[in-house]
Parts: structure tokens; sequence; C-alpha cells
């Protein structure tokens, strides 16, 4: 199993959503999270002061999917959330040595499965 972690703008997130459902993603966590790279944040000015906002907000998208679908699933992700500019965001995949559904105890595939 792979896990897929995307960090994205977040409105770029239905898009993305709907191009994993496309294909086939049936699960997946989404967390609103801070952060930057390259675009290193802006300066805004409130009240007459300026000031510096260095972390930027993003959603993290996180799925976890079998070996043989992650690519798809890669590219779904990076062909919905590209708007060509700065701050576009990441794609990371990782495996996952074990999955355990707590409720059934169910692991593996079927613990990731949406039945």
């Amino acid at each position: 199993m792979k896990k897929i972690e995307a960090i994205i703008k977040p409105f770029k997130l239905e898009e993305v959503k709907e191009a994993l459902a496309a294909v086939g993603v049936q699960g997946m966590t989404v967390t609103e999270v801070k952060g930057f790279g390259r675009q290193k944040g802006h300066t805004e000015i409130y009240r007459g002061s300026e000031y510096t906002v260095d972390f930027l907000p993003k959603v993290k998208v996180d799925v976890i999917v079998e070996d043989d679908q992650a690519a798809a699933v890669a590219q779904a992700i990076v062909k919905s959330a590209n708007t060509g500019k700065i701050g576009d965001g990441k794609v990371f995949i990782s495996t996952i040595e074990e999955a355990i559904r707590i409720r059934t105890g169910e692991t593996g595939s079927a613990a990731v499965a949406v039945n």
C-alpha cells in the first residue's frame, strides 16, 4: 500500500476531490495546514502597520491506495491542483507497512477498503 500526501491550495480542494473520485479513490483525509516553501509568505498592511505572513494556508490531502493505483492517483492530484503559479504545492508518496481497522481488527488492504 502507498500513502499519498498532497499539500495544495485550499481553493483547489474540490477539483482534487472530483479528480480522485474519477480514478476510483473512495476515502481520504483532509486537514487544514499552514506552511511555506519558495513563496516565503508575503507582507500585508493592517491598520497602518505592515506585518509578514510567513505561513500560508494550505490543505493536506491524505489517501491510502494499492501500489498499482499510486501513480494514477498522484497524477490526478497534480493535474487537478495545478495553476501554474508558485505555491501550487507538493505530492509525497510513501510506503505503508500495515493498516488496521480499529472497529473490526481487519488488516492490510481490507482495513482501508470502503465497504
